[in-house]
């Protein structure tokens, strides 16, 4: 079978911008970038100039989000902002409009997937063979390290006993694409789960109990040879499972669909495993900068940049939790190449991990110089320890490095470990589809996450929720629409639609799955950013099961997104038989 992905716009708040001051010597310029890259838009703004890195100071305070659109398409602003600073000795400043923040950063990259699939009677897999096709637009950019990101998470949660996966990069006339929140694993764990499902369709048999079959369990080993530690998936499942009361529902949902023809209502059960690490090794690296002043107060700088996802907050309690004192006497300034140099991107999931314990590090040097003075005088407060040993002239700055450990991959033999560990979770959402106009609503979502010990649930919640309603976008209403000559079409809030408040499921449940932990990452806590967003996936094939109620065939084309004309579309009768259905 096979089956097309679109792509998908960011729509971050803060649109791309930039400010660039020259210093009036040496060549020196400040760059202010909303970019989530600091070190690239420090190295290709000197490479512009022709002067050293030293010579340009790249920082950020905090973004209006990112999620990916800003990983390598900031430079595209940044470099003629800090050519014209450069050239007329005075600051400048570039913001881009919406429909040119649209044209020029790229978006989402669209799959396409071909596969076949062996299996038992039982509906177990015994191999898969799985092509990928990336649309790249008409520039690379990052769209290989999509699609290897894309080839490593296209088993999902499932374990396949033989696999081939080959992945194909393909040059178009349409706008590049880049980086977005799930980096290629989306759209290939989507396929993934279309032909689990026409297994199940296939045999005949509850598309749940074939996807259960299948799941990872504890040691399995992935097609690629990383084993699965601390598998937490069938956990997820069952207990989405429980909470989500999906057995009792079941019945009411054959009830309503047996008294309305023209509306009907549906459930999927979708799960998700993501592997955690930058598949290109050498960014699995950070430091962290920590100054202790004289009165107790704490400077703390790391590589990783605010951009809503609440990473200085994490970083603020990793230092509190570190040094043993209050939140209040910690303060995270900004991000800047002069205080953390060569930092990696903030992407991949991995800033809480990296970060996190490059500061975790730096406090462990500064609690190490202070322990002389504690274990002399134990009741003395923090102030009076930081003062004693400035006395006695101690350093009381430290720089923290992390590089994660017995990560790598050989893409020559197909094997190794290119992921520090996997973020688990499971989906439940219920839908409702009206067959005479193809709108949607999503009913109910029930999701388990495991999120490991997390270091502020309130956060992580708030990531599953927004990851979910951004992917559900993904997979229903965004859709991305280019001229014959490639030109992007949809240019704005007025032809592309993210969703709103009315798309939110009525009833939005997110549960953390507890007695879980992670020795891979700091405090046993697990990334949060881009696993839950697959799990929105529930949505679409709920979509789907409710299109199949007014279909003959159990196997049939259905692509993504779920757009409300696919869904009419799909919804075969009398008006729509001899319509071309949108494949």
């Amino acid at each position: 079978g096979e089956m097309r992905v679109g792509g998908q716009e960011h729509f971050y708040m803060e649109t791309h911008s930039c400010i660039a001051i020259p210093k009036g010597e040496d060549g020196e310029v400040e760059i202010i970038s909303s970019t989530q890259n600091l070190n690239s838009a420090q190295k290709w703004g000197a490479s512009a100039l022709g002067v050293p890195m030293n010579r340009i100071n790249a920082k950020a305070k905090r973004l209006g989000g990112g999620f990916g659109g800003k990983e390598s398409r900031g430079n595209i602003v940044s470099n003629p902002t800090i050519v014209a600073a450069n050239k007329l000795q005075k600051p400048v400043r570039c913001v881009l409009e919406r429909h040119e923040d649209m044209v020029m950063s790229g978006s989402r990259h669209p799959f396409l997937g071909r596969y076949k699939v062996a299996f038992d009677n039982e509906g177990k897999v015994l191999a898969v063979d799985i092509q990928l096709y990336s649309n790249c637009g008409h520039t690379m950019d990052v769209s290989c390290d999509v699609l290897e990101t894309a080839m490593l998470n296209a088993d999902n949660s499932y374990f396949f006993p033989s696999a081939r996966v080959t992945g194909l990069l393909c040059k178009t006339n349409t706008p590049s694409s880049t980086a977005f929140r799930g980096f290629g694993g989306p759209q290939a764990m989507i396929i993934t789960e279309t032909f689990m499902r026409d297994i199940a369709a296939q045999l005949g048999k509850p598309t749940d109990q074939v996807q259960r079959m299948n799941l990872y369990r504890e040691n399995d080993v992935t097609f690629y040879g990383q084993p699965i530690i601390n598998c937490s998936v069938l956990k997820c499942w069952d207990e989405v499972i429980k909470r989500s009361s999906y057995e009792q529902r079941k019945d009411s949902l054959k009830e309503f669909n047996a008294k309305n023809p023209w509306r009907k209502r549906a459930m999927a059960l979708t799960p998700v495993k993501y592997g955690i690490s930058f598949t290109t090794t050498f960014l699995n690296q950070a430091g962290a900068l920590v100054h202790v002043y004289t009165d107790g107060s704490v400077l703390v700088t790391h590589g990783g940049i605010e951009m809503g996802q609440g990473l200085h907050t994490k970083m603020t309690q990793v230092a509190s939790r570190a040094l043993g004192i209050p939140i209040n006497l910690i303060h995270i300034s900004e991000t800047n190449t002069s205080t953390v140099p060569n930092s990696s991107a903030t992407a991949g999931s991995a800033s809480s991990d990296l970060n996190g314990m490059a500061l975790m590090l730096a406090c462990e040097i500064i609690l190490k110089r202070l322990h002389p003075y504690k274990e002399k005088n134990p009741s003395l407060k923090w102030e009076d320890l930081v003062s004693a040993a400035y006395f006695d002239r101690v350093s009381l700055s430290a720089a923290g490095f992390y590089r994660t450990p017995d990560i790598g991959f050989d893409w020559e033999a197909g094997e190794g470990q290119p992921f520090a560990y996997f973020t688990q979770g499971a989906a439940c959402s219920e839908v409702e589809i009206d067959c005479l106009t193809g709108d949607h609503t999503v009913l109910r979502t029930d999701i388990v996450m495991d999120v490991g010990k997390s270091l502020n649930p309130a956060i992580d919640v708030g990531q599953i929720e927004g990851a979910f309603v951004q992917g559900y976008g993904m997979f229903t209403v965004e859709e991305l629409r280019t001229s014959p000559d490639g030109s992007l079409l949809t240019l704005g809030p007025a032809t592309y639609k993210i969703p709103s408040l009315s798309d939110i499921p009525l009833e939005f449940n997110v549960s953390l799955l507890h007695g879980s932990s992670n020795p891979k990452a700091v405090y046993s806590s697990k990334a949060i950013g881009e696993p839950p967003l697959f799990l929105s996936a529930s949505v679409f094939f709920a979509i789907k099961e409710a299109v199949k109620c007014v279909r003959k065939e159990a196997i049939f084309p259905f692509n993504s997104p779920a757009t409300c004309e696919r869904i009419r579309l799909a919804c075969v009768d009398h008006f729509t038989d001899q319509s071309v259905l949108l494949h």
